[in-house]
């Protein structure tokens, strides 16, 4: 995807695969997906592509979101992101900056590998109430604070809707958890939304009542999910989410008052 000057690259680590009626589901209705198959696979599931998006900006090399890394738990499976990201030419050590939407275990599992940091001249950022939540909470998830603490020293927080680097910003959107973040990318009059997991599946971004377990506010992001649907319907804005099918970007359209979704 290009936004004037910068273009957005996909890099892809695997695929996760959920039961779509357990993890996805719209209260009041006993099969929401009966109208939804489009979007499942053959076997009737979810599908979700693991990995991220590469950024160059001015002298920056910049990396939205490090995949899910090398786990293979027959739910969920990667190992390809560092292949992926060579592919376009980049190496660990030429990424300035990673940015993480959030801290789930899918996006930040080459953040480090075996207590090392994985890309050893970055910077990392990511939202202050995300970093609060899962590494200095009391309650921290023991295996999130070892996939994290590594990164204390060279972490830089932010706390407000901020810009991190030329033509990229980041904007709080909290409910899939409290530092959910969408980073938007910016150039020429053009603009791109990358929403981490604000949406796991298109159906989320086109119907205004959907809901999912991995929110840990689903209340607060649903309002946030439908106020951003909202924001870019029948804009030229384009729009990314964490795991759509190839890490695609589409656009939300209305068609007589309905809000429906493309790629482009």
């Amino acid at each position: 995807m290009r936004v004037g000057e910068l273009e957005i690259l996909p890099v892809v680590d695997g695929i996760g695969r959920e039961d779509a009626r357990e993890v996805l589901y719209r209260p009041g209705h006993d099969d929401p997906w009966s109208c939804h198959h489009d979007q499942l696979d053959a076997r009737g599931g979810l599908e979700l592509t693991l990995g991220g998006f590469l950024l160059r900006t001015g002298e920056r090399t910049v990396l939205v979101d490090a995949g899910v890394g090398m786990i293979d738990n027959g739910k969920y499976a990667g190992g390809g992101f560092l292949d992926s990201l060579r592919g376009h030419g980049v190496e660990p050590a030429d990424v300035t900056d990673v940015v993480l939407t959030h801290l789930h275990f899918d996006h930040v599992g080459w953040a480090t590998r075996k207590g090392e940091i994985v890309f050893p001249n970055a910077t990392y950022r990511v939202h202050a109430a995300d970093w609060a939540h899962f590494v200095d909470s009391p309650d921290a998830d023991p295996g999130a604070v070892r996939k994290l603490s590594p990164l204390a020293d060279r972490l830089e927080p932010f706390d407000h809707d901020t810009t991190l680097a030329p033509g990229l910003d980041a904007r709080h959107a909290p409910g899939h958890t409290p530092g959910s973040t969408v980073y938007v990318v910016s150039g020429a009059g053009q603009r791109a939304l990358l929403l981490g997991d604000v949406a796991h599946s298109v159906v989320e971004l086109t119907e205004p009542d959907w809901q999912a377990v991995f929110d840990v506010d689903p209340g607060a992001a649903q309002a946030v999910r439908n106020a951003l649907a909202d924001e870019v319907a029948d804009t030229p804005y384009a729009v990314a989410a964490a795991h759509f099918p190839g890490l695609r970007f589409g656009r939300i359209v209305t068609v007589s008052g309905r809000r429906d979704w493309i790629y482009v």
